[in-house]
């Protein structure tokens, strides 16, 4: 007779066959030593066993979700191969041989994301496995997944490319700055499944990207909840880093998940950059889209007043409101199952904590699509991002009347918020404009209705100017129209463009230009007020350079060109003395005399610098060193001080900052560097050099890693 303890079936070892299942569910990328899979597809886990199985024997593999898991809660899955499915999980028997058996296991489409811990229970034993814990993810390559995507290009680019670009600057000059999302790099992951926990979103809300994506949005922020980055538009810096300072998201992941405190400092670009990493690390296709002049809105009336002294300069003092040269938020790709039809696809997700929504800095997932149709009642926050993109721009010039405060209307932008909407195109390195995806083209009846349908909804007030002083003026009656629905067409066609003449090089003479256009006949006089300030991006002024005030005269139909310069003194010492790349804002406000027509236009420039190159092989094999040399000629007719170089290439070279000192005019600065490659493919370095006159020097080289 056979004892009980032989008869008995154990399991004795499990392999999670891990370089077969990581390539089915394109998670080979991930550095990380557990099986990491993607919800809905089968994976495949081999049994070892003490005999081999008979028909009799009782096993079952129990997959649980939390620190204590229960079945009754849907934490714990118990599932026994080729029974009736669990929860919309299953397993079946792919081979049995001698005492290795093979099992598929298929979990659900709509399975909770997270760390699941899988247990063997035989009839008298229940074996652990070392390294049992499996992290599961969304899956788009699953047509039953919500964030399903159909392309295989758009998916290798929003769920697999881990570098990409931030498009920033302002709607005049659009520069890319290249950044490292890095969402397989070590302790990621293990960062991302932290902040789920942390978000305290119950199982079944796991279960949906758009309860987990909003959750995300707040986490990223450390407003109210100590999430991953302290955001700070300060410009003094000096107890965190400067948000111009990172080239990518994996040092501040990683920093923030070994210290589960928030990270210093970040602005809207290190927001999105960061949300970006965790939301393709989860699973769920995501892009950074930036909108050239975004309108920052508190009151949700469609409206931004801009205030300018009598010379044309801009008050910073005077609004709540404001617009944005650039603004960085995210698109998040799922079916909308809460929503009624047709809102699925991208979703606008923000982390940059503005506004709060329902109690805390979060901010989407509201439907691109609900803002193109106007349909700003549906969730999330659609009316805050409607009006970032679609908002009307009102200038007021603010004078001394008896010694008080009057504001006088000088002009009104339609077209002129939410410009050059933009992201880096599938498979290449290039900006590409979806701007129509975000709002019909201007002048369209599709326009008109869209924008009918979200007044409707929002009431926006008449047109007064509202700031601190809004309550010395009267009330202009209760029958107001809704503001002018496209740009004021002026009795004498008056037009202003504004550029620059020459190169905008730091410690240059800025030289810049506005042009008057008339295209009625006639004999004009038209006044022209013109300022020159320093600005952030985020529409505060940071110092005034220099105003200009001419009466000039036009014979109609023609235009003049009025110079405008500022000598190097002017802005040097304020461009030294802040922290963050500060931009250039031309303002000029135009007047008719005969006819009374106003015009106002604004421009911001960014200043010109001189490039970085990168020197290096194309090519390099698997664990060879190469060498990587960054050279810098400064250009320029200052010194550069405190000169600073980041350079970082995943899988090719962690994070590394090299103090180059002060770089004299004329002078070449040359560092290098010994890579090794530890991953196969096309892998980029991404390099950046900072200094007290100048912030935002980037660039980046390619290089394919072989066997």
């Amino acid at each position: 007779m056979f004892s009980n303890t032989e008869m008995s079936l154990t399991v004795t070892g499990i392999d999670f066959l891990k370089s077969q299942n990581t390539q089915q569910h394109h998670t080979e990328g991930y550095n990380i030593k557990n099986l990491v899979v993607r919800r809905g597809q089968p994976f495949l886990v081999q049994l070892s066993l003490s005999r081999e199985l008979r028909p009799a024997d009782k096993l079952s593999l129990r997959f649980g979700i939390s620190e204590n898991p229960m079945k009754n809660r849907g934490s714990l899955l118990s599932l026994k191969p080729e029974r009736e499915d669990f929860n919309g999980w299953k397993i079946s028997f792919v081979k049995k041989n001698g005492k290795e058996c093979l099992l598929s296991v298929t979990s659900s489409p709509n399975a909770p994301v997270g760390k699941y811990n899988l247990h063997v229970k035989t009839e008298t034993n229940t074996y652990k496995p070392d390294n049992g814990t499996i992290y599961l993810l969304f899956n788009p390559w699953c047509e039953d997944d919500v964030v399903y995507m159909a392309n295989e290009a758009d998916k290798k680019e929003y769920v697999l490319n881990d570098t990409g670009y931030i498009y920033v600057g302002s709607a005049y000059s659009i520069y890319d700055r290249p950044w490292n999302f890095g969402q397989f790099e070590e302790f990621i992951l293990d960062a991302c499944m932290y902040l789920l926990d942390k978000s305290k979103l119950s199982l079944n809300d796991r279960r949906h990207p758009a309860n987990v994506s909003r959750a995300m949005s707040a986490l990223v922020n450390a407003n109210d909840d100590n999430g991953v980055v302290m955001g700070n538009w300060s410009g003094t810096y000096i107890n965190g880093t400067s948000p111009m300072d990172w080239i990518g998201s994996v040092t501040i992941l990683q920093k923030y998940y070994k210290t589960k405190k928030p990270v210093r400092y970040g602005q809207c670009w290190v927001f999105a950059g960061v949300l970006n990493t965790v939301m393709r690390c989860l699973g769920v296709p995501s892009r950074c889209v930036s909108t050239f002049d975004a309108a920052h809105d508190t009151e949700e009336n469609l409206r931004v007043d801009i205030y300018l002294n009598e010379k044309g300069e801009k008050l910073n003092s005077l609004s709540l409101d404001s617009v944005w040269n650039f603004h960085v938020w995210n698109d998040v790709w799922m079916k909308r199952t809460d929503l009624p039809n047709g809102f699925d696809g991208w979703q606008a997700i923000d982390s940059t904590p503005q506004e709060q929504s329902q109690g805390r800095f979060q901010c989407g997932p509201c439907p691109v699509k609900a803002v193109r149709e106007g349909d700003v009642y549906l969730p999330y926050d659609s009316k805050f991002v409607y009006a970032e993109v679609n908002a009307d721009r009102v200038y007021w010039v603010v004078k001394k009347v008896n010694g008080k405060d009057k504001f006088f209307k000088v002009g009104i932008e339609t077209q002129a918020i939410g410009k050059n909407i933009s992201t880096k195109a599938v498979g290449q390195n290039r900006r590409v404009d979806i701007t129509q995806e975000y709002k019909y083209p201007e002048g369209t009846k599709e326009e008109r209705m869209s924008m009918q349908r979200a007044y409707s909804f929002l009431r926006p007030s008449g047109l007064m100017p509202r700031s601190g002083y809004a309550s010395t003026i009267q009330a202009l009656g209760g029958n107001i129209q809704p503001l002018i629905m496209k740009e004021p067409v002026t009795k004498t066609g008056l037009h202003l463009e504004i550029n620059n003449t020459e190169a905008l090089h730091p410690g240059n003479p800025l030289e810049m230009a506005i042009t008057v256009k008339i295209s009625a006949p006639g004999n004009w006089t038209v006044d022209l007020t013109g300022s020159c300030q320093l600005q952030y991006y985020t529409g505060k002024v940071q110092a005034n350079l220099g105003t200009i005030k001419e009466t000039i005269n036009i014979e109609g139909p023609s235009e003049m060109q009025i110079p405008m310069k500022i000598a190097p003194d002017a802005y040097m010492k304020t461009l030294s003395s802040v922290e963050d790349e500060v931009l250039i804002l031309v303002t000029a406000i135009a007047e008719v005399k005969e006819t009374n027509d106003k015009l106002t236009k604004e421009t911001s420039m960014r200043f010109q610098y001189p490039p970085i190159t990168i020197q290096m092989p194309e090519t390099a094999e698997l664990y060879n060193d190469f060498t990587c040399a960054f050279v810098f000629k400064n250009k320029l007719n200052v010194i550069l001080e405190n000169c600073k170089l980041l350079v970082e290439g995943l899988g090719i070279l962690k994070m590394t900052t090299f103090e180059l000192g002060d770089i004299m005019p004329g002078r070449i600065a040359k560092s290098e560097v010994i890579c090794t490659p530890t991953r196969l493919g096309d892998k980029k370095i991404v390099a950046k050099l900072i200094s007290n006159q100048i912030k935002g020097i980037s660039t980046e080289k390619a290089i394919t890693i072989t066997e």
